[in-house]
């Protein structure tokens, strides 16, 4: 037995998505602004993953190469690990002493 697919107003509750196909001549980067606020407006608890798999499902089909696609698709890769962030603090820099120069 298959699970039922999200509703496109759980998956988009703005509509932001949906506008984005009907823009003519929008770009990769407009996309992925979209994207970040399309994130941004899903509901607390929301799959996030299952909300992109509808949306692909509705759309991608329909509108081959439009620059949403590869964008929604990236959202479903892993997200990137969190790095350590270089400078002085990070490096625990210590004078000759050993003690920590605060």
């Amino acid at each position: 037995m298959g699970r039922k697919a999200m509703e496109l107003k759980v998956a988009d509750p703005k509509g932001l998505v949906r506008e984005s196909y009907a823009i003519e001549g929008i770009t990769g980067g407009e996309c992925r602004s979209i994207f970040l606020d399309w994130a941004l407006s899903l509901a607390p608890g929301t799959d996030t993953a299952e909300a992109l798999r509808a949306l692909l499902a509705t759309y991608a089909a329909v509108h081959p190469g439009h620059p949403m696609n590869p964008v929604l698709e990236a959202g479903l890769g892993a997200a990137p690990q969190a790095m350590r962030r270089g400078g002085r603090m990070g490096r625990s820099v210590r004078p000759q002493d050993g003690r920590r120069a605060d």
